[in-house]
């Protein structure tokens, strides 16, 4: 925390760009300091194909996740791909608490 604000990190696929938009708004109102994706590679930000790039954002994202008190996972319709897995375990790993969107099944 910094005094009375959570940091929470957004994770999940970046084809999901509008829930996490949403979630970031929401969590925010709601008095939450809020990470999130620097690109949406999956939703039309070409330059996370080019060279070096996609690892680059891979590693700054368990950087925010460092920051974080939490990291809150968007998985619509309960998807979560190997880079959200990824996230998860490295956040359980670093015991930062983990919350879903959606209940996981």
């Amino acid at each position: 925390m910094i005094g009375k604000y959570k940091i929470i990190t957004l994770c999940g696929s970046t084809k999901f760009k509008e829930e996490f938009l949403r979630e970031q708004k929401r969590l925010t109102l709601e008095g939450n300091i809020v990470l999130s994706v620097g690109l949406f590679g999956h939703s039309g930000d070409i330059e996370v194909w080019n060279e070096g790039v996609k690892e680059l954002m891979d590693d700054m994202h368990k950087r925010r996740i460092d920051l974080s008190d939490e990291i809150f996972v968007i998985n619509k319709d309960g998807y979560i791909g190997s880079s959200t897995k990824s996230e998860i375990e490295y956040a359980l790993k670093t015991n930062k608490i983990v919350r879903y969107m959606e209940e996981i099944k």
